[in-house]
């Protein structure tokens, strides 16, 4: 036996040979790094966006000599903070980045001041017509209601100051071009950073897409819908959910539920309830206070409780989010995913509720994608308050 396989051996050496040489030749691209790789050297280039460096080239930060830090460097001059953020005027829409691909978006930061709903962020993959990213820019970041909420995920954070970052990783091929639009009557301020890598991408590597919709108030026995109109293939990844009640009582008996390949009447994947969904239970409540309890985790969250304040702020407000990131939901021809709006009568039966819903669904396909439903329109954007930022 021993001989049979020294023999063995023998013959395959020059092909173990390739094999093994091959193995320590396998170049890393950079990409998908954690605690696991990120001591691998690669060829990928790192470049960062910022309104001191627009363009991202190599040498070119901190060249401004214009800018609205331009009066407190009087003194200090070029180098010297003068284009530390940018005003982005009534009606206007500011490129963020213009890249050339191949290469992948790794984090990018913002921190916008004005109404976050009245603010649009859209991404465009490979010259597309129609972006493949449309949200307000707080529903993006988990912060629908207009007041900061800290968030603690693995993808998303809201870290104090009003300070966004996203974490999710998007591939490109050829070109990204990322936006925001202020639809607001006001001008808007945002300091941002925009960083990626410059790096080959793998040819399986599918595009991020992110969708926003909203109900107010949803209609009465009908699931609201999160996601629906997808060809294609994929795996969809994340929820974000606001959500006011406008009934007494617990709201969320509602169960999310997701429509693979063909699925009709009857969804393939159904949760339990609304908290059950996003990883709590027994409908998010301390039993020794009978409060709301907050939580953010790496990949779920209620992170959000408004309670009313008895004046102007009558309503309660909740975000919500859940990220498929070790479990993506994939899909191979199309998906459906809705929620139902279920609260409760005085009489133990289901209330079939009417309330303010909101809603960021996140996944990734193959291009083209198809046609997004209307942004609602900036009436039916506006999240009500107190005047708090007037």
């Amino acid at each position: 036996m021993l001989c049979r396989l020294l023999s063995l051996l023998v013959a395959l050496g020059p092909l173990a040979t390739t094999l093994a040489a091959q193995a320590q030749s396998g170049r890393f691209n950079g990409l998908s790094t954690d605690l696991g790789n990120v001591y691998r050297l690669s060829e990928a280039k790192s470049r960062s966006i910022s309104p001191e460096n627009p363009t991202g080239g190599k040498g070119q930060g901190s060249r401004a000599t214009e800018g609205t830090g331009k009066n407190a460097a009087r003194d200090l001059g070029p180098g010297w903070k003068i284009s530390p953020s940018r005003v982005v005027q009534p009606g206007e829409t500011l490129t963020l980045a213009d890249i050339t691909g191949p290469g992948a978006v790794q984090h990018f930061w913002m921190t916008p001041t004005g109404h976050w709903r009245f603010e649009i962020l859209r991404i465009y993959w490979d010259d597309e017509a129609t972006p493949s990213v449309e949200v307000p820019v707080g529903d993006f970041f988990g912060q629908a209601w207009e007041q900061p909420a800290y968030l603690n995920s693995l993808p998303i954070q809201c870290n104090p100051g009003s300070a966004f970052s996203s974490y999710w990783q998007m591939p490109f091929r050829k070109r990204c071009r990322i936006t925001l639009t202020n639809i607001d009557e006001r001008p808007m301020t945002i300091y941002y950073q925009v960083d990626y890598t410059l790096t080959d991408v793998p040819s399986d590597a599918a595009y991020f897409h992110a969708q926003f919709r909203r109900q107010n108030p949803m209609a009465a026995g009908v699931p609201y819908t999160i996601l629906d109109g997808v060809r294609g293939r994929g795996q969809y990844v994340g929820t974000f959910l606001a959500w006011s009640p406008h009934s007494n009582d617990w709201w969320g008996e509602g169960e999310v539920k997701f429509y693979l390949d063909g699925d009709d009447q009857y969804p393939t994947l159904n949760s339990t309830g609304l908290e059950d969904y996003f990883l709590g239970s027994y409908n998010f409540e301390n039993k020794k206070t009978h409060e709301y309890t907050a939580y953010s985790t790496p990949y779920a969250g209620l992170h959000q409780v408004i309670k009313g304040d008895g004046l102007y702020n009558v309503q309660q407000r909740f975000g919500m989010y859940r990220w498929h990131v070790p479990d993506p939901v994939r899909f191979d021809k199309d998906l459906r995913v809705t929620v139902q709006g279920l609260g409760w009568r005085y009489n133990g039966r289901y209330l079939l509720s009417r309330d303010d819903v909101a809603s960021v669904a996140i996944w990734y396909q193959a291009e083209p994608h198809a046609p997004f439903p209307k942004l609602p329109s900036k009436d039916e954007l506006e999240v009500s308050h107190s005047g708090m930022y007037d």
